[in-house]
């Protein structure tokens, strides 16, 4: 991946850590990567084939059925969502993508919501 022009240094220093994580994990079609990103408003993720270069389920704060609430439990709706999906279409499991965030807050939210529904990993 090519590395952009980044207006901060936080920046900078999640896409490194995000390269990082990329070169050791990929996803297949049976154990696809479980890829989160998170903005100021709200939280998405996807199941990704890194292999076919697919996306299989997708789920975020916009979908029906998201209850508002803090962003914990919106992340953890979301988190329980994608499981949901991902079980419908027979995935188990998967591999966790936390793309440079830190693994606390929102970020383990949604981990904890999606183990709720199913999903190993």
């Amino acid at each position: 991946m090519k590395m952009k022009k980044a207006t901060s240094i936080k920046i900078k220093r999640r896409r490194k850590i995000r390269l990082g994580i990329r070169k050791k994990i990929k996803g297949t079609s049976d154990m696809p990567r479980l890829s989160v990103y998170k903005s100021n408003k709200g939280i998405y993720a996807q199941l990704i084939d890194d292999v076919n270069a697919n996306t299989l389920v997708s789920a975020s704060y916009r979908d029906k059925g998201i209850n508002p609430g803090t962003k914990s439990e919106v992340a953890k709706q979301v988190g329980t969502l994608i499981a949901k999906r991902a079980v419908e279409n027979n995935i188990e499991s998967v591999v966790f993508d936390r793309s440079g965030y830190k693994f606390h807050g929102i970020i383990k939210s949604l981990a904890d919501g999606a183990r709720e529904g199913g999903l190993k990993f």
